[in-house]
C-alpha cells in the first residue's frame, strides 16, 4: 500500500486524476473513501453509475427492482444483449466490477419506498437520482432534505434534459421547484414520449460531474440552478432557483416531518375493480383486471376491446387476435362512430393511464358500458400471454 492510502494498480488507473491539482493523492482518496447511493440503474443510472465507478468512487449503492428489456438497450448503456430477462441490479453489478474491480458495489433490490427509504441513504455520502417516476423522485428528495444528504437531480424526456443539485444546506429542494406533482396522465413517461437514445448519456454524465464536485469539494455545484437541455437546438438554459421558505418540507416551518404515501400524494391511486362498483361514481371509470377481461372475450358476448395506443405500438403487439381494434387517443375524439354503444367497452393502453382517459371520454360521451383494463398490455402479458413481447 502506497503512503497516500492507495494501491499501486489504483495510482496506475487514476494517474489522470491524481495529476490534476484539485484532486491529487488526497481527493482520489476521499473519493475512495465515499459511498454514494445511484437510485435505479436504466438511463440515466448507467452513465452516471459507469462513470462514477471509472472515477473511483470506493462504495456505489444500486437501488433496482427491475429486469432488462430489450427495449431498454437503445439507452440503459450497462446492460447488454445478453442481459436480456436478467435483473437490472445483477446485471449492472457485473458491468461495474468489470469498469473498476476496486469498487464495491451493494445492491439493493427493491423499489426504494416510505418503509425503507431513510434507512438506506442514511448509509450514502450523495444520493443521485436516476428515476423516471413522480412518486420516486419526491421520496427521494424528501428522504434526502429528512437526512441531510445532498440530491444529484436529472431527468430526461423525448429531446430535452434537466439536471440540478437539491438539498444542499441553504440550498433549495426539489419541491421548492415543483411544490406538487402534474396530475396523473398529463406528462406521458419515456415509454409513451419517447426519448432520444444518448440524452441520458448527457444528462446522467453530468450528474456524475456533480457528484464528483461534491464528494471532492471542489467547483461550483449546480446547487440553486437548474441547467435544461435542448438536444434538438443544441442549447443550454439556466434558471435561478431559490430555497422556499414556505416549503413544506425543508422550509422554514416544515409542515412534512416524516415520509408519506407517494403514489397517494402523486394520485396514483387504486379504482373498483368490477362495472358494479362504478355505479354512482360520477366521473370515475372502473378498473378490470385482465384476467377478468380474458374471461370476457371468452365468453359468448364478449366486449368491444379497444386498444388506445400509438400505431407503432400496435405493430410491437397487440391483441387484434382477441378482437381489439387500434385507435389512438389522440384520434378517438372523432373516430367515436366507429365504437359500437350498444357492447360493453373495455379501453387498454401500455399501462393503463391513457385508456383511463379514453375511458373517462367515452363515458363524457354518451357509453355507459365501459371499464379500463387495470395494468395495460403489460399486465396483460405478465398475467396472461408470458410470451407477448412489450416495450
Amino acid at each position: 500500500m502506497d503512503p497516500h492510502g492507495l494501491t499501486r494498480p489504483e495510482l496506475v488507473r487514476y494517474a489522470r486524476h491524481i495529476a490534476l491539482p484539485e484532486i491529487g493523492f488526497e481527493g482520489q482518496k476521499r473519493l475512495k473513501a465515499s459511498r454514494v447511493l445511484c437510485v435505479g440503474a436504466g438511463g440515466l443510472g448507467s452513465p452516471l453509475a459507469l462513470y462514477l465507478a471509472a472515477a473511483g468512487v470506493g462504495t456505489l449503492g444500486i437501488v433496482d427492482f427491475d429486469t432488462v428489456d430489450e427495449s431498454n438497450l437503445q439507452r440503459q448503456l450497462l446492460h447488454g444483449t445478453k442481459d436480456i430477462g436478467r435483473s437490472k441490479l445483477e446485471s449492472a453489478a457485473s458491468r461495474l466490477r468489470d469498469v473498476n474491480p476496486h469498487v464495491q458495489v451493494v445492491k439493493h433490490g427493491t423499489r426504494l419506498s416510505s418503509a425503507d427509504a431513510l434507512q438506506v441513504v442514511a448509509d450514502y455520502d450523495v444520493v443521485v437520482d436516476g428515476t423516471d417516476n413522480f412518486p420516486t423522485r419526491y421520496l427521494v428528495n424528501d428522504a434526502c432534505v429528512l437526512s441531510g444528504k445532498p440530491n444529484v437531480y436529472g431527468s430526461v424526456f423525448r429531446w430535452e434534459g434537466q439536471v440540478s443539485v437539491f438539498a444542499t444546506k441553504g440550498g433549495p429542494c426539489y419541491r421548492c421547484l415543483f411544490r406538487e406533482p402534474p396530475p396523473p396522465g398529463l406528462v406521458p413517461n419515456c415509454a409513451e414520449g419517447g426519448v432520444v437514445g444518448v440524452l441520458p448519456g448527457i444528462i446522467g454524465s453530468m450528474q456524475a460531474l456533480e457528484t464528483l464536485k461534491l464528494l471532492l469539494g471542489v467547483g461550483t455545484s449546480l446547487a440553486g440552478r437548474l441547467l435544461i437541455f435542448d438536444a434538438l437546438a443544441l442549447e443550454w438554459r439556466e434558471v435561478t432557483l431559490r430555497r422556499n421558505p414556505a416549503c413544506p418540507i425543508c422550509g422554514d416551518h416544515p409542515t412534512q416531518t416524516e415520509l408519506i404515501d407517494y403514489d397517494v400524494f402523486c394520485g396514483i391511486t387504486s379504482r373498483p375493480l368490477s362495472g358494479d362498483a362504478a355505479e354512482g361514481e360520477g366521473e370515475g371509470v372502473p378498473d378490470v383486471e385482465p384476467s377478468v377481461v380474458a374471461a370476457q372475450l371468452a365468453s359468448d358476448t364478449p366486449p368491444y376491446l379497444l386498444d388506445v395506443r400509438e400505431p407503432w405500438e400496435w405493430a410491437v403487439s397487440n391483441l387484434a387476435d382477441r378482437g381489439a381494434r387500434l385507435i389512438p387517443l389522440k384520434e378517438l375524439e372523432s373516430r367515436l362512430g366507429e365504437i359500437p354503444a350498444d357492447r360493453p367497452v373495455v379501453v387498454y393502453c401500455r399501462i393503463g393511464q391513457r385508456s383511463q382517459d379514453a375511458a373517462l371520454l367515452l363515458r363524457e360521451a354518451g357509453w355507459v358500458n365501459v371499464s379500463n383494463m387495470r395494468g395495460g398490455i403489460v399486465a396483460w402479458a405478465r398475467e396472461i400471454d408470458p410470451g407477448l413481447p412489450v416495450v
